[in-house]
Formats: C-alpha cells, sequence, structure tokens
C-alpha cells in the first residue's frame, strides 16, 4: 500500500514538470514571436526568465487551461537521463528548479529594462532577472484594470458665497449682451476683461448692498452738473429696487457704463472739438477704460478719484466756483425769489448783542438759488446766507453788502444771469480741450498762452503769469485766429515775411489784375516757386508787415505770433484785425523774457534784442521748445476773483451752445474730417506789366533752383550742400543763422 502511494506521489511530481515546462516553452514562443530580433537560444532562454507585460489583455494559460493525460509517458529531456521512480530525492531537486526562479518577482522589473540596449551581456539580465522586489505570486496573472480619469479639480472661487449669484449673471450678461451696456468698442473689451480677472464679482455692491466706493461713484454722477456736466447724461440705477441676481448684474453693469461715460465726457469733452470749427486743432487725450476701472475700484475716496478727471487747470477750477455761485439748483427749472422786505445778518458785537438773524418764508428758496445745501429748509437768514449773497453781489457788479434787497433780488431773477450759465459752462468745455499739462516741467511749467477774445497774451511759469502784453487777433470770417496747442522752437529776429497763400490768392492776384505794379510800390518782391506756384515776399526792415521779430510754433495753419509796424491798433478796445497771426505789442520784451526762460545764462533784455536788429534775418533757437496754447475763454476769473465775459467774435459760444443741447442720437464725440483751403497754380496768367523776379538764387543753391517752398521760407530751409572747392557762391546767403 505504501509503495503504491509513493508511486502515485512520483507520478503527480512527474505530471506538475510535464506542466511546468509547457508553460515555459509556451512562454518562450509567444516572447519570440513578440521580438523576432531575438534570435539566439541564450537569448530566448533569459527571455523566458524574464517575463514582460502581455500586449494583449488576455491573462496567459494556467494549468487549468490543459486537461492532464495520465496514460502519456513523460520523454527524456535532451542530454539528460530519464528520471526514475524509485528515487524520489532525484525527482525533488527537478521540481524545486522552477521554483528557484521565482517568476513572479520579476513582474515588478522596471519598464525600462525591457527595452535596454540588446549588446547587454547575458550575466547583466540574469542578475535583475533574480531581484526579489517583486510583490506574491499572484501578480503574475493579475492584470490591474485600468483607473478612470479623473475630472480636473476646481479652483476654489474668491467670490464671497452671497455675490456668486450675481457674478453668475455678470457672466452671462458680459458674456452675449455687454454690447447693450457699452457700445464702445474699446469700453466693452475692458469691461469684459477687468470682470473675468476678479471673477465677475460685482464692483459696486457686496451681498446686495451699495459698497463705499458704489456710493462714492453715485454721488458723483449726481453731482455732474456742478462741472458744467450733464447729470441725465450719467444715469444711476436705483440699487433699492434691486433685490434678485439679475437685476443687481444689471445695475452694476449700468453703473459701470455711466461711470466710464462720465470719466471719458470729463477729460476730453462732451463733444469733440471738431464738430465746431476746422480751424481748431487740440491734441486728443482719451481715457483709458481699464486705467479708470483699476483708479476707482481701488481708490479710498471713488467720488474724489473720479471728479480728478476733470481739468486740474487753476482757471478752470475758478470757473466752477463762479458756476456754483450762479446757480443753486443746477439744470433745473428756474427758480424765482419773491418780492419782500429787505434780508440782513447782524454778527454779534458783544454778549449782550448776540448775532441778529431775520426769518423769512424766502429764505429756503435763496439757499436753493444759491447752491446752499447745509440747513435746506432753514428760514432764517443766517451768516452763511449773507456771505454768499455777497459773493453774487460782487459777481453781478452790485455794491456787496450782503443785504437781500430788491435789486439783488432782480439780478437773481434776471435771464442775463442764465446767459452767464451757458457761458460759463461752453468755457469750462474747452478747457477740456486743452493738455492736462500745460507747461514745460523742465522749464518750471513755462508756457504761453493767449486767450483771442480777451485780446491778450500770458507767460506763465509755475502757475503764476510773469509777464502779459496786449495782442491784435484775426478778424472774424475767414481770418480768425485758430485754436491750437503747439510748441515754440525759436524766434526769427529781421524777419523776411513770406506773404501766406490765401493772402496771395485772395487779395494781390486780383489786386495785380487791377494794378500790375501794386507789389513793386509795396515793396514786395513775387516770383515763381518749384511748384508752379506764386511766391510773394518782403525784405527784412523796419516797414516789414512782421516788424522786427517773428515768435514760431510751426503748425498746420501757418500762423505765428510777431511784431507789427501798425502800434496804433493796441489802443484799440477790440483788437480783432489781422488775417489770423498774433501781433504783439512788446517783442523785444516778450523774446527777452521766453530767452530767459530757456537760456537763463544768456542774460537777454530787451536792449540785447533790439541791437540785433537790421536787415539780415537771425535765428535763436530755444534749447528746450516752449508750449504756447491760443485759447477762446469768454468767461474766466481774473487776478481778483472776478467773473469776466468778453464778446463771442467769432460766434463760438453759440455754435457750442447748440451742439449741448441737441445731442440726442448723434454721438458728438466723433471727429469730423473738414476739408482745408487748398491753393495751387493761379488759374490764369499774371496781367503784362507784373514784374516778376529773374533771380531765383537761393541759399547758394544756383540760378537752376525754383525757389523753395512756402514752408521753406516760413518755417526755414533745410541744410544747403557743402559748396564745391575752389567754386565761389554765385550770391552771398540771404538767410544767417547764428545760433
Amino acid at each position: 500500500m505504501s509503495d503504491r502511494l509513493k508511486n502515485r506521489a512520483g507520478f503527480d511530481r512527474v505530471l506538475m514538470t510535464v506542466a511546468a515546462t509547457f508553460l515555459t516553452v509556451a512562454a518562450t514562443s509567444a516572447l519570440a514571436q513578440a521580438n523576432p530580433a531575438r534570435s539566439s537560444a541564450a537569448e530566448l532562454a533569459i527571455d523566458a526568465a524574464i517575463p514582460r507585460p502581455e500586449p494583449a489583455n488576455l491573462p496567459p494559460p494556467t494549468i487549468d487551461d490543459f486537461k492532464l493525460d495520465t496514460t502519456a509517458s513523460v520523454p527524456n529531456a535532451p542530454g539528460t537521463d530519464a528520471p526514475n521512480a524509485t528515487e524520489p530525492k532525484t525527482t525533488e531537486k527537478t521540481t524545486e528548479k522552477p521554483a528557484e526562479t521565482k517568476p513572479a518577482e520579476l513582474v515588478t522589473a522596471p519598464a525600462a529594462d525591457t527595452n535596454k540596449n540588446d549588446s547587454k551581456n547575458d550575466t547583466g539580465k540574469s542578475d535583475t532577472a533574480t531581484t526579489p522586489t517583486a510583490p506574491p505570486p499572484e501578480a503574475v496573472t493579475a492584470t490591474p484594470a485600468p483607473e478612470p480619469a479623473k475630472e480636473p479639480t476646481k479652483a476654489a472661487s474668491n467670490v464671497p458665497p452671497a455675490d456668486q449669484p450675481v457674478a453668475d449673471k455678470l457672466r452671462e450678461m458680459l458674456g452675449a449682451k455687454s454690447l447693450r451696456y457699452f457700445d464702445r468698442k474699446g469700453e466693452r473689451a475692458a469691461v469684459e476683461k477687468f470682470y473675468t480677472a476678479r471673477e465677475f464679482a460685482p464692483l459696486w455692491t457686496q451681498a446686495g448692498t451699495l459698497t463705499e466706493n458704489g456710493k462714492g461713484v453715485v454721488a458723483r454722477l449726481k453731482d455732474a452738473a456742478s462741472e458744467g456736466l450733464n447729470a441725465a447724461d450719467y444715469p444711476v440705477p436705483d440699487f433699492t429696487a434691486a433685490t434678485t441676481p439679475d437685476q443687481l448684474a444689471e445695475a452694476d453693469l449700468k453703473l459701470t457704463g455711466s461711470m466710464l461715460d462720465y470719466a471719458r465726457q470729463a477729460q476730453s469733452g462732451r463733444f469733440h472739438w471738431s464738430q465746431v470749427s476746422y480751424d481748431i486743432l487740440f491734441p486728443d487725450h482719451p481715457t483709458d477704460p481699464w486705467e479708470v476701472l483699476t483708479n476707482i475700484t481701488t481708490a479710498k475716496d471713488a467720488s474724489a478719484a473720479l471728479e480728478g478727471y476733470n481739468p486740474p487747470h487753476k482757471l478752470y477750477r475758478e470757473l466752477k466756483t463762479k458756476l456754483a455761485e450762479l446757480r443753486g439748483q443746477g439744470d433745473g427749472p428756474m427758480i424765482q425769489i419773491a418780492e419782500g422786505a429787505a434780508l440782513k445778518y447782524s454778527p454779534a458785537r458783544n454778549k449782550k448783542q448776540p448775532a441778529v438773524e431775520m426769518q423769512d418764508a424766502r429764505v429756503p428758496q435763496l439757499r436753493a438759488k444759491l447752491g446752499i445745501t447745509e440747513n435746506a429748509s432753514d428760514t432764517h437768514y443766517d451768516a452763511k446766507l449773507a456771505e454768499a449773497v455777497r459773493r453774487f453781489q460782487d459777481g453781478a457788479e452790485l455794491n456787496p453788502t450782503g443785504i437781500l434787497d430788491d435789486r439783488t433780488v432782480k439780478a437773481l431773477n434776471s435771464p442775463k444771469r442764465d446767459r452767464k450759465i451757458d457761458t460759463v459752462i461752453v468755457n469750462m468745455e474747452r478747457w477740456r480741450w486743452l493738455p492736462r499739462q500745460l507747461g514745460a516741467p523742465s522749464l518750471g511749467d513755462a508756457y504761453v498762452i493767449l486767450n483771442i477774445p480777451d485780446y491778450t497774451l500770458k507767460v506763465m511759469r509755475n502757475g503764476a503769469p510773469i509777464w502779459n502784453t496786449k495782442v491784435v487777433t484775426g478778424q472774424p470770417g475767414v481770418h480768425a485766429t485758430p485754436l491750437l496747442t503747439e510748441t515754440m522752437k525759436f524766434i526769427t529776429v529781421n524777419p523776411t515775411w513770406n506773404v501766406p497763400p490765401s493772402i496771395i490768392y485772395n487779395e494781390y492776384l486780383p489786386a495785380l489784375q487791377q494794378d500790375p505794379t501794386v507789389l513793386q510800390r509795396m515793396g514786395l518782391r513775387l516770383e515763381y516757386g518749384r511748384d508752379g506756384g506764386i511766391h510773394i515776399s518782403q525784405p527784412p526792415g523796419e516797414a516789414n508787415a512782421l516788424g522786427r521779430i517773428r515768435f514760431n510754433f510751426p503748425n498746420k495753419f501757418l500762423v505765428y505770433q510777431h511784431d507789427t509796424p501798425d502800434k496804433h491798433l493796441f489802443a484799440k478796445e477790440e483788437r480783432a484785425f489781422s488775417h489770423g497771426c498774433m501781433r504783439v505789442q512788446n517783442p523785444d520784451q516778450y523774446a527777452a523774457t521766453l530767452l530767459n526762460i530757456t537760456m537763463p545764462n544768456e542774460r537777454y533784455t530787451p536792449e540785447k534784442i533790439r541791437s540785433m536788429y537790421g536787415h539780415s534775418e537771425i535765428d535763436i533757437k530755444f534749447p528746450t521748445p516752449i508750449p504756447v496754447n491760443i485759447t477762446y475763454q469768454t468767461a474766466f476769473v481774473d487776478e481778483a476773483g472776478k467773473l469776466q465775459i468778453r464778446k463771442d467774435i467769432y460766434n463760438r459760444d453759440a455754435a457750442m451752445l447748440a451742439l449741448l443741447r441737441n445731442s440726442k442720437n448723434k454721438d458728438l464725440e466723433n471727429v469730423v474730417a473738414r476739408a482745408q483751403p487748398s491753393y495751387g497754380r493761379p488759374t490764369g496768367g499774371l496781367p503784362a506789366g507784373v514784374n516778376i523776379a529773374s533771380d531765383n538764387t537761393y541759399y547758394g543753391y544756383g540760378p537752376s533752383y525754383s525757389g523753395p517752398s512756402f514752408f521753406e521760407r516760413l518755417f526755414g530751409a533745410p541744410v544747403p550742400p557743402a559748396p564745391i572747392p575752389g567754386r565761389r557762391l554765385q550770391q552771398q546767403q540771404r538767410r544767417i543763422f547764428t545760433r
């Protein structure tokens, strides 16, 4: 019985050996097919000992896949003896050999090992195969299922939970309806980008309540009339009625739009200057929507920050103060003060005689009329109200007593006062066109400002006038002096007058038809230019139309400032007599003032300037140009603090008021392209007897040179070519550059 059991055990061991051998051969065959490049028996044997990941998802064959045949005999392996059933010890050694290879441990070998270079020696691969770092044997047959892809983790929102519904609505509105709230492409893009950067959190509310910044913006928009603007142009949504996320989101966008409109128009104007006339040219200075959004939303005082987009100039702020004195009710209906007994405030003299404040039912209306919002319903005529009345009387050229008498009531109710309000508003609007920085910082903010209706010119430095003079300006109509901002680069002593094309074609050519000798008798020189046009000039001298000095700030209107032989015109109160250029009463003092600003070490004086007078042109160039601002201020505040009103000689106030009052359904901020006068060749030949200069030499260019262009004659010629050695210039250069 024991022999049978021993035989049975031995037979089982044989079967196990056969199965293991079959599995080894199957694995070896599969690896050989997968890697046909390995052809040697040694390589195949090593690969058989190193398990690799299967390319297919099918598990490798196991012993359960085969049905044992108990009748089959075990063949002898090549080169070995058949095992004897009576030698169990030898059989045990045979069965232990496959276990020593530990195939389960080889599953965990790094994937990179399967792709190593084939030139690696067999010993290295064998060492790798016996590294005991693998998991249990079950890993040989188990193929782990791929893990499902994980969803990307959402970043935590910085929007407070209470504002998240509003943020979601803002995201939706800006994605599909932003054009409804922002019709300007640049502003729309900036708003979308700004809201996106803050995850669409509302700008002006938190948990449905207006923030301090929101309240500041609302207050500034409602007070737009104090800046000469129209509050109706910047509507404020009703946040108290906004209770749902939809309503809060819409209100937020509407307030953002009104805020951007206010900032843009406060800085650049309610309409573009080109809407008024072709002879206006100022540099545009539009707002940056992103900068406005950042500035207002991060400011400690949003109201003050938004107010800062109005002109920073002192003269503008003075007009704003006068506007507040002239009106108290904004642009609303006119408040009429009823007649009655005179109202007076008597200050306290001592403890026994306290201040006396009269009472009257008209006082609340008077407070509203004068813009006093404190104690609006108080009927006492107190010290503050009496002071406001005194200021009004002073501005209205009444005796400033502070007593509300019949004359003061009539002045308060006068239509003339309404015209003053309109004039002040129009002139506040003009300040928005000017550069925010008027002067040259390196010269102590020095600049020249000329006011056409006042016929005055001032040199400003460090915010105060340092010199002024009378001027003669252009006649109304086609000869009106243009409004512009430019820089003065040099002055010319003993200038040649190069007659502008407008005067040549509109005046001198018709005069030549009547009298061919008129130019010769006037001392003028006529010649053809290289473009075929006519050029007329007057040489330097005491009788020259430009006088002794010309102040040059090149511009497209071909105007400049200059001296004049017609000094008697400065005695007139209204001095609009020129063809557009500006005549200066004291040019030698003006030149010395400018030169001492730009070249203080040269110590110019009027006497030094006059010593240069002669018959040769002398240019004195400024190391740093000085800004020149030609303005049209029919309302301004003088040095004594009084409001001054000047005649609207060019009828510009009326044109601007018409634009401001009829701005519906019209974008007045667009630029209007206007045609400029063009002057070419004369339409017909010159009459017989006209003396035409035959000497066209200029700057030493020789007789073949057809003459400089008008711009070269007016503001300087190009650098002449170097003279040819050994050859004399045909004529001495007419223009002498000394500096």
